[in-house]
């Protein structure tokens, strides 16, 4: 189950660098397009729906690696029962906004397929599309959580914090 699990967030990992590439390659084409003289609509649309992509799909990763930012200004202090207690009142709540926010993602991705709602723009995109990365890094977001939760609980995930976090000034 665990390397099922890191080759789940590995691989929304890649799919978030993936689409880091889509938002230069929009980005580029809509530089040469007006330096050339021809029309490339919709870039700029295509761009903030990678951009967003990117973000949603790497959250998972991010969280396993320790690269989220936290505040640890009082889990670095208590240590024992009330830490442990501090740490899993910390991850349940984030499961239970995790879980919040993956359903109504995949509704609103839902909700958007079958109500055949598009983009503004010219191109009339379909919003399920884009829609759909944010419901999966969601998803897969809040399986990481669960992951944590149940690691916390189990006593086998020590907290990992930083030295430096807990020497600033």
């Amino acid at each position: 189950m665990r390397r099922t699990l890191d080759v789940l967030y590995d691989a929304a990992a890649w799919l978030a660098a993936v689409a880091m590439i889509g938002v230069l390659a929009m980005v580029l084409l809509s530089i040469v397009s007006r330096q050339v003289g021809f029309n490339a609509p919709g870039t700029d649309a295509y761009a903030g729906y990678c951009m967003a992509a990117a973000g949603f799909l790497a959250l998972a990763h991010t969280l396993k690696r320790d690269e989220h930012i936290r505040v640890t200004l009082l889990v670095g202090r208590l240590k024992g029962k009330a830490g442990k207690a501090l740490r899993m009142w910390a991850l349940s709540a984030a499961v239970l906004l995790a879980g919040l926010f993956a359903y109504y993602s995949v509704r609103l991705a839902w909700q958007s397929h079958v109500l055949n709602d598009v983009s503004t723009g010219n191109d009339a995109a379909p919003l399920w599309i884009p829609q759909l990365t944010m419901a999966i890094g969601t998803v897969v977001l809040l399986l990481a959580f669960i992951d944590e939760w149940v690691l916390e609980l189990r006593g086998g995930h020590a907290a990992r914090l930083p030295e430096e976090a807990l020497h600033n000034e």
